[in-house]
């Protein structure tokens, strides 16, 4: 082996200009650490990489699934196709194609009907929730307030002692978490390269309830105005831990994933190892998982002769709140969809959909990795049209809780 003195000989601008880089490397790391966030060459994956590969970048917390599966009958038949899509009619698999989708699933009274996935990715593929994951903290809230745990009408700075050093967040009650209409000034921002901005910094930081306190600061009157904002829900998610004493992801096994018949272990990332959900995103589980979640909301809250989640907050999130978000009708961490049939859906950034369609009898689901919150108005009417050219069928095939 040459001797470190040959080298230098030899090479010394090589050499310097390792060492400069080395230098400039160990600055960067230490600056990210400094500001709390993931090392560099996480943020760089983070920037390049499709938004359904990122989850198994940040560390997680499992959540156990069912030990006895709960059947999802298969039966395959066709749906419709072409659908609508941008005032046209287009083949179903082109705008499946055109909006980057990796799996598209559809049940029907309780039946899968439709499964397809993208070529490397499948029934055994965790996929991220993004945003999907409010709605389940949503069943989370909704059992803790029929549990008698927790009221709507509770003040976070009662239940979260800490953030009783903000003045302004004294009067931001559960239920304005619940509706998006807590003012707290977070925006949304999901771009990479600007990672100390609204939701992209909390999804970076490697200390949510610092992140939360340092934040907690208004730009509305609290109850005023719907504006969505992740961090009403990730202040759900702290509430919900403090108040049952344990992880967020433990809590949704326990009440939720095991209960409703789980067929696959799900995972919850986390800020750092052993620390504090994400609330607002990041849950990450198999496609028919996401549907056996989207069939139990379309049931009531019920899977079988068992009640998971109280049938009054269904009727909660079913009904639109007072304030619109965005200039959509929303209900305690769900979606209304516009001019449709008293529809819901989860919706997650990037092309994440749990769509409820009970007047039909339909559950869809669809996870993607298309533009941050791009066609989501054409994907939902498409959904409804899916849903609608199913409806003459609804007596053929039985329930899922029958």
């Amino acid at each position: 082996m040459p001797s470190t003195s040959g080298l230098r000989l030899r090479h010394p601008r090589s050499v310097a200009l390792a060492l400069a880089a080395g230098t400039l490397g160990c600055a960067i790391w230490a600056t990210t650490a400094l500001l709390g966030l993931p090392n560099p060459l996480t943020l760089a994956a983070l920037a390049i990489l499709e938004p359904s590969a990122v989850g198994t970048w940040f560390t997680s917390r499992p959540v156990a699934a069912a030990a006895s599966p709960r059947a999802l009958p298969v039966q395959i038949r066709p749906i419709l196709d072409p659908v609508p899509w941008k005032g046209a009619s287009v083949p179903l698999a082109g705008m499946l194609a055109a909006t980057h989708t990796n799996a598209f699933l559809v049940t029907q009274n309780g039946v899968l009907v439709h499964e397809w996935y993208r070529p490397g990715f499948g029934p055994a593929t965790l996929f991220p929730s993004w945003s999907v994951a409010k709605s389940v903290v949503s069943l989370l809230v909704g059992q803790a307030i029929a549990k008698g745990q927790l009221a709507e009408t509770d003040r976070i700075s009662t239940l979260l002692p800490d953030l009783s050093e903000a003045p302004a967040v004294g009067h931001i009650t559960v239920r304005d978490l619940l509706d998006m209409t807590s003012g707290l000034a977070v925006p949304e921002n999901y771009d990479p390269w600007d990672p100390l901005v609204g939701t992209s910094g909390m999804y970076l930081t490697r200390d949510l309830h610092a992140f939360v306190k340092d934040h907690a600061s208004l730009s509305s009157k609290p109850g005023r105005k719907g504006q969505y904002r992740s961090i009403d829900t990730e202040v759900l998610g702290l509430i919900l831990a403090r108040i049952q004493g344990r992880p967020l992801a433990d809590i949704l096994s326990d009440q939720i994933w095991r209960p409703m018949g789980s067929e696959a272990a799900a995972t919850w990332n986390l800020d750092r190892a052993g620390g504090t959900e994400k609330a607002f995103c990041c849950l990450n589980a198999v496609a028919r998982d996401f549907a056996r979640l989207g069939l139990m909301v379309s049931d009531r809250g019920r899977v079988g002769s068992v009640t998971v989640v109280p049938p009054r907050w269904i009727e909660r999130i079913e009904t639109p709140a007072r304030q619109a978000v965005d200039g959509w009708p929303y209900s305690a961490q769900w979606w209304h969809v516009p001019d449709g049939d008293d529809d819901i859906s989860a919706i997650g950034v990037y092309g994440q959909y749990v769509y409820v369609n009970r007047d039909t009898g339909t559950v869809i689901v669809k996870l993607s990795d298309h533009g941050a919150e791009q066609d989501e108005a054409d994907t939902l009417a498409a959904m409804l049209a899916i849903a609608r050219d199913l409806a003459p069928s609804r007596t053929a095939v039985r329930r899922w809780n029958d």
